[in-house]
């Protein structure tokens, strides 16, 4: 442990490459083609978290149908599951998915999509910058905390591991892997463009490439597979991406949803020690026009639902390591606006897939929604803590069990999510 640490922080991920030209070693594409992993690294068991960031509409997204208290407060954007063409999905005689997850509906059915509904935090803000920071840094009444909550989980695991074991897609490191422990932010594989924003360790770092860094250490983890694996990262181009073949019938939405979860799929396939991934999905702050059917709301669904249906059926060879889990900052207000929209309100819902997940379930404790019942008489109240989503995903998922580090001077009880 002491020496893969004395090689993070001697030499990593102070690394932007740039002009990068070459292709993937040919028995490394021919393997992510066939979905099977190479021998570098053992299987890992990888958690994929993708913020919807804008604050997603959970009472459209799965709607509690059966309250009639919702229909009164929603004329024109209520919806039930028994209007024809493009009905919402009856989960369970009480809620209801939005017909645009139609391409996630099956994993629910088949009960490895699980929701957590009524899902928020106990700081009542309905600023979105400080929502998204304290639900990143998992500490919700403080603003000082330097960490993010996944850099935390990559600090729990207790074991060797790839420099690449926790990777954003995104264009800087999002504040969830903040932190002492390296993590990477790539906008684009092709390009290998790296961030170090939020990483204090390798702010002054200045290793010019991936021979610097092997060069620099003896560290066993620099083995020959684990170089040839540096190597075939660093060799990535723009061809590479694009010719990238998932597994046969998955087409990925082209969105930035899903190329973010293409290129994770990438890594992964690579098996270069991938452990926690990281994406974004943008525009869910629907105040005006959100429509039903049709509109923003629909739209947004429909790319973030295919992106991850596409995702997990290309990780058709490695279903049982990988779970998926989603978060967004805090809900929409139970009324409609005046300009056919939601505004900021507080609770909203989660998605979690995988093999290992107890699906085909809505965990909830949503009570009436009547106005004398709504946080402030305007909000579906937070009835589960998001920490106990994020603690009961990851705990399980990557073998961790420090709560009292995961999130700090929290004492609630993590939800029994996952099978196990």
């Amino acid at each position: 442990m002491s020496s893969r640490r004395a090689f993070m922080r001697s030499g990593a991920m102070a690394l932007f490459a740039t002009g990068i030209a070459g292709g993937i070693p040919a028995f490394i594409t021919r393997v992510a083609a066939a979905g099977m992993p190479p021998a570098p690294y053992k299987k890992n068991k990888v958690l994929v978290c993708i913020f919807q960031r804008g604050a997603m509409d959970g009472l459209m997204a799965v709607t509690p149908f059966s309250d009639m208290e919702l229909k009164k407060a929603r004329p024109n954007l209520f919806m039930d599951p028994t209007n024809g063409a493009g009905k919402l999905f009856d989960l369970d005689g009480q809620f209801g998915l939005h017909p645009s997850f139609a391409s996630l509906q099956p994993f629910f059915a088949d009960k490895r999509l699980a929701i957590a509904h009524g899902v928020g935090s106990p700081n009542n803000t309905r600023s979105h910058f400080d929502a998204q920071d304290y639900m990143e840094s998992g500490t919700p009444f403080s603003k000082s905390t330097s960490s993010g909550w996944l850099n935390r989980a990559v600090g729990l695991m207790g074991h060797d591991a790839s420099p690449f074991r926790a990777v954003s897609i995104t264009g800087a490191l999002p504040r969830s892997l903040y932190g002492s422990q390296e993590a990477l932010a790539i906008s684009n594989l092709a390009d290998f463009a790296l961030q170090t924003k939020g990483n204090p360790m390798a702010a002054n770092l200045t290793a010019g490439s991936f021979e610097e860094l092997y060069e620099q250490t003896s560290n066993r983890l620099l083995n020959r597979a684990g170089k040839e694996s540096f190597e075939a990262l660093k060799m990535l181009n723009v061809n590479d991406i694009k010719n990238y073949q998932p597994v046969a019938g998955v087409v990925y939405p082209n969105s930035p949803l899903g190329n973010s979860l293409k290129q994770i799929a990438v890594l992964i396939k690579m098996n270069i020690g991938l452990e926690v991934a990281f994406a974004e999905s943008g525009g869910w702050d629907t105040h005006f026009n959100q429509g039903t059917l049709n509109g923003v709301f629909a739209r947004n669904v429909r790319d973030f639902s295919d992106s991850i249906a596409a995702f997990w059926n290309d990780m058709s060879g490695y279903q049982d390591d990988v779970t998926v889990m989603t978060m967004t900052e805090f809900g929409r207000t139970v009324a409609q606006n005046g300009t056919g929209g939601t505004d900021h309100g507080r609770a909203s819902c989660s998605f979690i897939l995988g093999n290992d997940v107890q699906g085909g379930k809505v965990y909830q404790q949503i009570g009436s929604l009547a106005k004398e019942q709504l946080e402030d008489q305007r909000d579906l109240p937070v009835t589960t803590d998001f920490r106990s989503v994020f603690s009961g995903v990851a705990n399980k998922h990557l073998n961790i069990n420090n709560n009292n580090v995961l999130f700090p001077k929290w004492e609630g009880k993590a939800l029994e999510i996952l099978k196990g």
